[in-house]
């Protein structure tokens, strides 16, 4: 079984804006995982993802069918109310909308990657030490 992660939609967006063929590999031999959050942010900000993307449309559309079909996305009822609870002081002074990432972390008790270096920081100093920066990530892989 392949490692899981929890993949924070900064890191997905990226993803998507370069559509590199490198993230593909990365994809097939990883696990990610996102709460449903994820989709609102993505929905939200498409347009600026569409844009950035230097992609023409049937390659980003290929990129983009092939990264949704590496991801599982979770429900909110799927992490127990205590995850949240403990995602919610974690987060309350650091960054409030990424409860839902650090939930499904706590609840799967996989790390979590994000590219937010003031969550990633302001996470550690709370003693959350499941939070890697994606950069450090694709250094160690």
């Amino acid at each position: 079984m392949p490692q899981e992660f929890v993949i924070d939609a900064n890191v997905f967006m990226a993803m998507l804006i370069s559509g590199k063929a490198f993230y593909r590999p990365l994809m097939t031999q990883f696990h990610f995982i996102a709460p449903a959050y994820l989709l609102e942010e993505i929905q939200t900000y498409y347009p600026i993802i569409r844009k950035q993307s230097r992609l023409d449309d049937e390659a980003f559309w290929s990129f983009a069918t092939f990264a949704f079909s590496h991801l599982t996305v979770l429900p909110p009822f799927w992490v127990e109310d205590t995850h949240q609870n403990k995602a919610q002081i974690l987060t309350n002074d650091v960054d409030p909308k990424d409860q839902d990432y650090i939930a499904l972390a706590l609840a799967l008790d996989v790390p979590l990657l994000t590219r937010d270096r003031v969550l990633h920081h302001g996470l550690r100093k709370q003693g959350f030490r499941r939070s890697i920066l994606f950069d450090t990530f694709l250094r160690v892989i």
